[in-house]
């Protein structure tokens, strides 16, 4: 019955509490049921809170029982990525530096959940700093795949997405700077959803890149995606970042209609290199829109060939300026993946990073040119599955590959552009999880939750659990 509760979706268990058939108390004590039976394999969790939680179970509770019943969060247990601000409580971003760091107040995307009743369990582990794609973290230990305890969960936000797929959680929030939410959403079989840029709030979010972090949800199914998205999007003047737009019902555009709809497929970039095994899978997903009554055409976005080039010029020099006294005073604390990529940053000079955001403003134009034709842009997620934890090659369609040469090949355009963008399963490659990613126009997060929301009711993943047993007498 615990594992049963802790497997259900948002969308499952909010009528059940509103309606006072099951009880936050219960739903929490199964997802710390599974956690507490998991976390030693998984390694998801950096901190459990099950007394906090416990406590605030009871509260919601009582809420509940005596009317006060907020929406479709109130009772639902959740744990986020390392990275959020909770109010005079230890916030590690996944590093040594920061592990006696208390912020004095909560995030805005806490407050918002805190608001509207959510029940917290727990810190959830991450790459450190969000800089890098394995959350093989060496302060806390690798996070482990659910689906393969072998297979790194992808990161940066590793921890929420392997947590989602195991049921430690019932939601989660990551962030997402070249891929963060939608790699892992990829590699554990989730639904990973990152907003357009400026659509929700970083105050209070640790950053690893200003000018292209996003927050988004992850979750077990479209429709808990949007009901996230409906609570944390919207104007908050605390981010110069955050862009005044009204926000709209994400869930009332879930109707999986898309027979009006135009899919662009660019083949020169999106499904250059590519396993064959992947493309499969992603192809397979837009022939069943096809049969929907979508036409698909193909599209020209010429600045693609420059987008990586881009992204890492961006990506590391703001992430080196952000961390550039603790890497001249503390350089020993970082894990060496980082500390190098931060060195690395240090290179380039205001001219490189000044023609990087004029590849930027070009790769944004031609986007805008390609939706003047199409309403969405399908692509894969990754190129490939999960390699190994530790694995830094792997083998590309009978060719050797550098595993970060490749990780943020398709999800690093949409940070540059802020552009939203949304991974959702479509099948398995050699037992693992592939994810098909739906690029939108700005500020259309509804249009591409619809077009996920259709491919999910096509049940494309057959079986959407990981089998667990096996971990239960694995010592890692």
């Amino acid at each position: 019955m615990k594992r049963e509760l802790a497997a259900k979706s948002i969308e499952e268990l909010a009528p059940l509490l509103r309606d006072r058939e099951v009880s936050p108390v219960e739903i929490t004590e199964a997802v710390i049921h599974q956690t507490e039976t998991y976390n030693k394999q998984i390694n998801a969790y950096i901190k459990i809170d099950a007394d906090a939680a416990m406590v605030a179970a009871k509260n919601a509770e009582k809420e509940i029982m005596d009317g006060k019943y907020r929406g479709p969060l109130h009772g639902i247990p959740m744990a986020l990525k390392d990275i959020f601000y909770f109010k005079n409580e230890v916030a590690t971003m996944g590093s040594k530096i920061h592990k006696d760091f208390v912020p004095s107040y909560d995030a805005t995307v806490v407050e918002k959940l805190k608001e509207a009743g959510v029940v917290f369990t727990g810190k959830l582990n991450m790459h450190e700093y969000a800089w890098g794609a394995t959350t093989n973290n060496p302060h806390f230990g690798p996070c482990r795949n659910p689906w393969n305890l072998e297979k790194i969960p992808g990161g940066s936000s590793g921890g929420s997405g392997a947590a989602v797929a195991a049921d430690m959680t019932i939601a989660s929030l990551g962030t997402d700077t070249g891929g963060s939410i939608r790699i892992p959403a990829s590699a554990c079989g989730i639904i990973g959803l990152k907003p357009t840029h400026g659509r929700v709030s970083k105050y209070g979010c640790f950053p690893l890149a200003w000018s292209l972090d996003h927050i988004g949800p992850m979750t077990k199914t479209v429709r808990d995606a949007a009901i996230m998205l409906e609570i944390i999007a919207g104007y908050d003047d605390k981010d110069p970042t955050c862009i005044n737009i009204p926000t709209t019902s994400y869930t009332s555009a879930l109707n999986g209609d898309v027979s009006k709809l135009v899919i662009g497929i660019n083949e020169s970039y999106f499904f250059r290199d590519v396993d064959l095994d992947v493309e499969k899978n992603v192809r397979q997903g837009i022939r069943l829109l096809e049969e929907m009554g979508a036409r698909v055409v193909t599209v020209d976005i010429p600045a693609l060939e420059y987008a990586e080039l881009a992204e890492m010029i961006t990506i590391t020099s703001e992430a080196s300026a952000i961390h550039h006294q603790n890497l001249i005073e503390r350089s020993q604390d970082f894990g060496d993946d980082v500390r190098v990529l931060l060195e690395f940053g240090e290179l380039f000079s205001a001219v490189d990073y000044l023609q990087a955001q004029q590849i930027r403003h070009q790769l944004d134009l031609d986007f805008r040119k390609a939706f003047q034709s199409v309403d969405v842009l399908i692509t894969p997620t990754l190129p490939f599955t999960p390699p190994s934890i530790g694995q830094d090659t792997l083998t590309l369609n009978g060719k050797e590959v550098n595993f970060l040469d490749h990780v943020i090949r398709f999800t690093g355009p949409e940070n540059i552009t802020g552009l939203p963008a949304i991974s959702i399963p479509c099948g398995f490659s050699n037992g693992m999880p592939v994810g098909l990613q739906i690029i939108g126009p700005a500020f259309k997060e509804d249009v591409i939750l619809n077009v996920a929301y259709a491919i999910e009711q096509t049940n494309l993943m057959k079986s959407k659990k990981p089998d667990l047993s096996k971990t239960e007498n694995t010592s890692m």
